[in-house]
């Protein structure tokens, strides 16, 4: 089963789970606001995406930018970085789309066509 992450009132989140509902792809919702990811989830995710630990961040966000993260996470480990990730779901970029094998951050179409369909 894929576990699709979003925050529901993102108009990214809304556009990726209509377009996983017009492909008729089965998935598991879970608001990442209400059900924060772990830090034990999000290393396992990290580790599987094969992506720069940085791209989990949601860097357009208020909480990214108030927390001045742009210039803190050059300096931060990847420990401290997990950390902070599992302290609020605002700070994760998403939507994330978690399967078997794969872990797609953001909604881009190409990426999500070329593991699912």
């Amino acid at each position: 089963m894929i576990t699709f992450i979003c925050y529901p009132k993102c108009t990214t989140c809304q556009k990726a789970e209509k377009w996983l509902d017009d492909n008729k792809i089965g998935y598991e919702l879970r608001n990442i606001k209400s059900d924060n990811p772990t830090v034990s989830e999000l290393t396992v995710w990290y580790r599987k995406s094969g992506l720069p630990l940085k791209r989990f961040f949601n860097t357009s966000g208020l909480l990214y930018k108030s927390l001045e993260l742009k210039t803190k996470l050059p300096r931060m480990t990847e420990d401290e970085m997990l950390n902070l990730l599992a302290t609020d779901g605002m700070l994760v970029k998403r939507p994330l789309l978690i399967g078997d094998d794969f872990v797609l951050v953001g909604f881009k179409v190409s990426e999500w066509e070329e593991k699912l369909l």
